[in-house]
């Protein structure tokens, strides 16, 4: 196995962040380097990711997650079927003011979550492992973020409980997903949609923005 160029990996998360507009305060990058790092030692036997080389996924994970951080509104934050923290983890990093409530089904995953959350220090996010749907918090969140997760109804039917009435849902796609706009479920709208450029990235992103209608 080839050995991984870890400064390069610095370089291209820092070149990333500076064309998204982003700081990059080299604490800030260190310890997502040190994600990064976390994750690919585990993804070696735990097959977290499909993503194998640490650069593709400073571009495939971590900037792709940055170009959206400036749509997460509120101060508390949840992110539903996190996997090993994308956004989450991500968000709770470059945005430490946050609390970040990381959701998470699959054993594996939220056993690295808690891991990452103790090696990084990250007393701002908390681990959950349950289905999303069957996740009752005690309070409503200001935002709601998935990454790749479901279609946005689903994701409205199994997650919807957890927006505050004034909070809104990112949904963080692919392709534009213009057609799961008609089959909103009752009780909420389509804000908008926005594409998304991914430093580096040669594929479509978009990010669509759900809210609760007001009653």
């Amino acid at each position: 196995m080839a050995m991984t160029d870890w400064d390069a990996c610095s370089e291209r998360l820092a070149a990333g962040m500076d064309a998204l507009g982003l700081s990059s305060a080299a604490e800030v990058r260190e310890r997502l380097i040190a994600y990064l790092h976390e994750l690919t030692t585990w993804n070696a036997t735990y097959n977290l990711t499909a993503v194998r080389e640490p650069e593709a996924m400073v571009t495939r994970h971590l900037l792709d997650c940055l170009a959206v951080s400036d749509l997460v509104t509120g101060t508390n934050v949840v992110d539903v079927g996190t996997g090993p923290g994308l956004p989450g983890l991500v968000l709770a990093i470059i945005r430490p003011q946050l609390a970040v409530t990381l959701v998470e089904s699959n054993r594996k995953k939220a056993t690295f979550l808690r891991h990452a959350r103790r090696q990084l220090g990250l007393d701002n996010a908390e681990v959950v492992q349950s289905r999303v749907e069957a996740y009752t918090p005690a309070k409503r969140f200001d935002c709601v973020t998935t990454r790749a997760f479901a279609t946005a109804a689903d994701t409205l039917r199994g997650a919807g409980h957890l927006v505050a009435p004034s909070g809104r849902v990112v949904l963080m796609k692919g392709r534009d997903p213009a057609a799961e706009m008609a089959d909103l479920p009752r009780g909420f709208y389509h804000v908008e949609t926005r594409p998304v450029s991914v430093p580096g990235l040669d594929a479509e992103r978009h990010v669509v923005i759900l809210a609760p209608e007001l009653t």
